[in-house]
């Protein structure tokens, strides 16, 4: 069988450490170095880790091994078109982003605990929307909690 790729993005890095969602975020991180899921991150996750973030989350993404991607052009139109249509606000372009990313290298899954602007519902059918009528195909995005083998 397939090993499901998964782009994760800065909420899952940070919520190792958050206690609300610590339990279910050690588990997927646990999933990754047994090789359940191939983790895969941008360079826009590294660009939001530098712009503030401690040390200890940016050391913590370091305990996994992952792909990296470089954010292109193709992937900037797709997050314009996500704010040009309302689905996110441009002072939360970053999130556009990450889902576009997500979206143009055709992950399996993108994985977040951000309720607001990514794993929702309404949003995650707005995206798609967007993304079937650009020739792409639908992203799942889901919570690491998801994620998770329970066997």
């Amino acid at each position: 069988m397939k090993t499901l790729s998964a782009y994760i993005e800065n909420s899952v890095i940070g919520g190792y450490f958050d206690e609300e969602f610590k339990e279910s975020t050690v588990l997927l991180f646990d999933e990754f170095k047994k090789g359940n899921y191939k983790s895969v991150i941008s360079d826009h996750v590294i660009s939001e880790l530098d712009d503030g973030a401690p040390q200890y989350i940016v050391d913590n993404l370091n305990t996994l091994i992952y792909e990296k991607v470089e954010v292109t052009d193709e992937m900037r139109n797709l997050a314009d078109l996500y704010v040009e249509k309302g689905i996110i606000t441009p002072k939360f372009y970053g999130d556009a982003l990450h889902i576009a990313i997500a979206t143009v290298i055709g992950v399996d899954v993108l994985i977040s605990w951000n309720f607001r602007h990514i794993v929702n519902l309404n949003k995650i059918k707005q995206f798609n929307l967007v993304n079937l009528n650009e020739n792409y195909r639908e992203l799942e995005i889901r919570t690491p909690k998801e994620m998770i083998n329970y066997e």
